[in-house]
Parts: structure tokens; sequence; C-alpha cells
């Protein structure tokens, strides 16, 4: 886009800058011996030929660029998209894993806890049964 701008614009300076001026200075001498000056200035603009396959081809040529340019950013776009969504399925599976992992944790120790408390216990009751054979000799 930006390029036919300044295609236009081009051609719009090429035409001005080719307008022709002429100033004409002329001296007439009176019947009295006096002069008058006379200053004509006369402008021209040549025939401009405009070759429109030219511009017709210069157009399709910046099209197809900017096309392709589209193409490239959208291209890129899904690249990124398909990065940034691998990269979330990853966090995910760390996290469920990693969560996985605390849960297994979690019930080991609780099963260990379980086992202190029941071992605890048993010795809580032998120490029970042996003092209560002590207190009844």
């Amino acid at each position: 886009m930006k390029k036919q701008i300044f295609a236009a614009a081009a051609i719009a300076l090429f035409a001005v800058s080719c307008t022709k001026s002429t100033t004409k200075t002329e001296q007439v001498e009176n019947a009295d011996g006096s002069l008058t000056t006379t200053t004509t200035t006369v402008s021209e603009s040549p025939a401009i030929s405009v070759d429109t396959a030219k511009i017709d081809k210069a157009k399709e040529d910046v099209k197809a660029k900017v096309d392709a340019a589209g193409n490239k950013i959208d291209d890129a776009a899904q690249k990124t998209k398909e990065g940034i969504n691998k990269a979330g399925s990853d966090i995910k599976e760390g996290a469920n894993k990693v969560g996985t992992d605390i849960k297994k944790g979690a019930q080991e120790v609780s099963k260990d806890v379980k086992d202190a408390a029941a071992k605890g216990a048993s010795k809580v009751e032998e120490g029970a049964k042996k003092l209560k054979e002590d207190l009844s000799k």
C-alpha cells in the first residue's frame, strides 16, 4: 500500500516538475520616446504518456509481495500458537505428574504413620499387660 502511495506521489511530482515556464520581456518605444516594458509568463506542460500496463504490473507485483508477507506472518503466528499450546500441554502434564507424586507420597506417609501408631499401640498394650501382671503378683 505504501509503495502505491509513493508511486502516485512520484508521478504527480514528476508531472509538476515537468511543467515548463517561459518568461518573455518586451520593451516597446512609445511615440513620445518613453519605453514600456511588458513581461509575459507562458507555462507549458508536456504531454505525459502513461504506460498503464507497467502500472498494472507494478500493482500486481506489490499485491503479490503483500500477500506473501501476509502468508509469512500467518505461518509465524500459527507456529507460535502451536508452540504455546505445546508448552501449556507440557506444563499441565508436569503438574499432573507432580500431583500424582504428591498423592503417592502422602499415601506412603499415611501408611507409615498408621504402622508406627499400630506398633506404638501394641507396645503400650504389652506394657499395660506387664504392668497388670506385675500388679497382680
